[in-house]
């Protein structure tokens, strides 16, 4: 069984809870957001595995998911954009915000997010149980296929983007 942080709206701890549970309530609880960009500031995006138990087939930033009881974000960060993309970049926090929103099947997300940015030209290695698949966009196409096809994006991505142009990096 899987488990997430419960945090208040300070990100103090304040438990843990069986991850579905979590999402079912719903209770705020941490989570991370990964922004990979190569180095024409284009955003890595991915393509949920049409197996997820929620959002299955949207696209979303490069990588997203929770840390467990215990694990800092840096190790999480790291560890999660492995299993998924089969990279390894520097990455850093450049902020965070929080969130509540339906996903579908009577589920919610309501997180407390850490975005976190890097930057690597490698090409990923999918994990198809995660990942159905992946392209590079630059964010002002995004913002204009975003606004022609909105459910074709996760709930997160299409909430947290205008932050995400606000902190773009600078080539």
């Amino acid at each position: 069984m899987e488990y997430v942080v419960l945090v208040n709206e300070n990100d103090a701890q304040i438990g843990i809870m069986e991850k579905m549970a979590a999402h079912i309530v719903p209770r705020l609880h941490r989570a991370f957001s990964i922004f990979i960009f190569n180095s024409k500031g284009e955003l890595l995006l991915q393509q949920r595995a049409l197996t997820k138990y929620h959002s299955p087939g949207l696209w979303t930033n490069t990588c997203c998911s929770h840390p467990g009881n215990g694990e800092s974000l840096e190790q999480a960060t790291a560890r999660r954009l492995k299993e998924e993309m089969g990279m390894s970049c520097e990455m850093h926090e450049v902020f965070t915000f929080i969130y509540k929103a339906p996903v579908g099947l009577g589920l919610t997300e309501h997180e407390f997010d850490h975005v976190w940015f890097g930057q690597s030209d490698d090409t990923p290695i999918i994990n198809t149980d995660e990942v159905a698949a992946f392209k590079y966009m630059s964010l002002d196409d995004i913002a204009d296929d975003m606004r022609q096809h909105p459910e074709c994006y996760t709930e997160w991505f299409k909430i947290s983007f205008d932050e995400i142009l606000k902190h773009r990096p600078s080539l």
